[in-house]
């Protein structure tokens, strides 16, 4: 259950909103980078006190990938750069982080650097940022003061009966845990084909490639990230060349190789790349071209990690 007392946070003065609700006042839809930005943490920070919270989990992160929709371009490192690694290391679907660390993500999402997440605390206080400077901030208690704080702040909290950035558990997409029966099943497929292309989704927009065999399986596996989501493609064709003279024209595809190193890259073209990638692929040892369509998505395996304690809570 969400939680009971659902505040939005904004900028703009309900006053100016026409009787749909749309504002109609003379506020931009982008991030100041100063004092409107920091009263938006600030208000956060006292609905996260006035909750007694101190700690959020990180739920559906997300990182920029070959579509931005953000009104401010993509940065380097997604807006993560200094309380994450560049591999990302502890941005993952259940990690937990400190008030402070939450802060600098929300300051992130206010400036659509490219990174995105949901921050909750089970029905007890979420924060989810929404488009053009809109923030939900819901807890399991009225947070009077925090009210008051925020409208000292020269913000406007409304109060909603659900933030519509609320997670939908019953629409998550992928159900399978990636247990020990989905294992077996890896192996079986091995046992016949020898080796697969196993796409490691670690964070939406953002994945590791394996190409996994009976020998390397089980410490590929042991290098997964939580709550990863899984997904078995048959292996990488040798015929670099065949695998070029077959793409499709006027459609967009993701195109996966390995490089002389044995490293995996993947990028998302269409045929007006064609040229440039045939150049960057040249010396590849093997390829293959993956479906962006859902109607065409078609692995031969597909499952999340399940935590250790064996409950799939990843929603993917």
């Amino acid at each position: 259950m969400p939680p009971s007392f659902v505040h939005r946070i904004t900028k703009y003065d309900p006053a100016d909103r026409d009787v749909h609700g749309h504002y109609t006042g003379a506020e931009d839809t982008v991030n100041d980078h100063g004092p409107v930005e920091a009263a938006y943490l600030a208000a956060i920070a006292a609905f996260a006190e006035a909750s007694g919270i101190d700690r959020l989990e990180i739920r559906e992160p997300t990182v920029t990938g070959f579509v931005h929709f953000g009104v401010e371009p993509p940065v380097d490192g997604h807006g993560l750069g200094g309380l994450f690694p560049p591999d990302l290391t502890g941005y993952h679907d259940g990690a937990e982080v400190s008030l402070p660390v939450a802060l600098e993500l929300v300051r992130a999402m206010l400036r659509d650097q490219g990174a995105w997440c949901r921050l909750e605390v089970g029905d007890l206080f979420t924060v989810h940022v929404g488009w053009d400077q809109y923030v939900y901030v819901g807890s399991d208690r009225p947070c009077a003061d925090a009210v008051a704080r925020t409208r000292e702040l020269g913000l406007f909290p409304e109060p909603l009966t659900a933030s519509p950035y609320a997670a939908e558990v019953d629409e998550a997409e992928v159900t399978e845990p990636a247990d020990e029966h989905f294992w077996i099943r890896v192996h079986t497929a091995l046992a016949s084909q020898h080796a697969l292309l196993l796409e490691e989704s670690y964070v939406r927009g953002a994945a590791r490639w394996h190409r996994i065999t009976p020998k390397n399986l089980n410490t590929v596996r042991a290098g997964l990230g939580p709550r990863a989501l899984l997904t078995v493609w048959p292996d990488l064709t040798p015929n670099v060349g065949a695998v070029l003279a077959a793409l499709p024209q006027e459609e967009a595809i993701q195109f996966v190789w390995e490089a002389q190193d044995g490293t995996i890259s993947h990028a998302i073209v269409d045929d007006t790349d064609y040229q440039k990638l045939t150049v960057h692929v040249a010396d590849a040892r093997a390829a293959c071209v993956l479906p962006l369509s859902l109607a065409e998505h078609r692995p031969l395996l597909c499952a999340a990690l399940p935590d250790s304690d064996g409950v799939l809570r990843a929603r993917w």
